[in-house]
């Protein structure tokens, strides 16, 4: 008795070491857009003015092409968000991996949310990913390569709330779209900046959550 008592209490051990290894931290705290930085193409209007905070909700207006990048830079980590589309579907994305937050696209991983290409990757900027391959018939890399996603979309139509998890692990880069696992790639380069694209028409995010690694 005494030794299985032991080995349950070491088992519980293990996995509470196991967890504090892991560290939660609030991408957004539901009020404001601190710790968040701001491009807009050609710096045509103030941020303020695309990205906006209503009800525990981030607005992103899509005109002008930009987006908004965390202030940190992080490199092993699960974000898990909820986005949808507020005035029809549309075209934006989530960054990660953002290497240099160039304007008006970084150099980083597009996860793509454009309607009915959500789960796609994008690489922004000359990023690159192991599994990248010209398309047959194709001689020069595109401006932006695009990597598809791997199953039929899984996107709920406009105006519902979808889930978003993207995990990044030592540069492997694995999303899901309302569960289903629609992307895996890697990336040389491991670590960068996540951000939030602002391209075509209103989208919203809320429910941020990062759990680092």
């Amino acid at each position: 008795m005494k030794q299985t008592t032991f080995f349950i209490m070491n088992a519980l051990l293990v996995m509470l070491l196991a967890g504090c290894n892991e560290q939660q931290e609030p991408l957004f705290n539901g009020n404001d857009l601190q710790n968040w930085h701001f491009v807009l193409e050609d710096n045509a209007v103030p941020a303020e003015e695309v990205f906006l905070v209503e009800d525990g909700t981030i607005r992103i207006m899509g005109e002008p092409l930009g987006y908004m990048y965390t202030e940190k830079r992080y490199r092993n980590f699960t974000l898990s968000l909820e986005y949808r589309w507020a005035d029809g579907e549309s075209n934006s994305g989530v960054f990660v991996l953002i290497d240099e937050p160039l304007n008006p696209f970084p150099s980083g991983i597009e996860c793509q949310l454009a309607a009915g290409k959500a789960g796609d990757f994008v690489l922004l900027g000359g990023s690159d990913m192991n599994e990248y391959i010209l398309p047959e018939g194709v001689t020069e890399r595109p401006a932006f390569p695009v990597i598809e996603k791997k199953q039929p979309s899984s996107e709920l139509p406009a105006g519902e709330w979808n889930q978003v998890r993207v995990a990044v692990n030592e540069g492997i880069v694995t999303v899901y779209v309302n569960e289903v696992l629609q992307n895996s790639a890697t990336s040389p380069v491991k670590e960068g900046h996540i951000g939030l694209q602002s391209e075509g028409k209103e989208i919203q995010f809320r429910n941020l959550h990062l759990q680092e690694s």
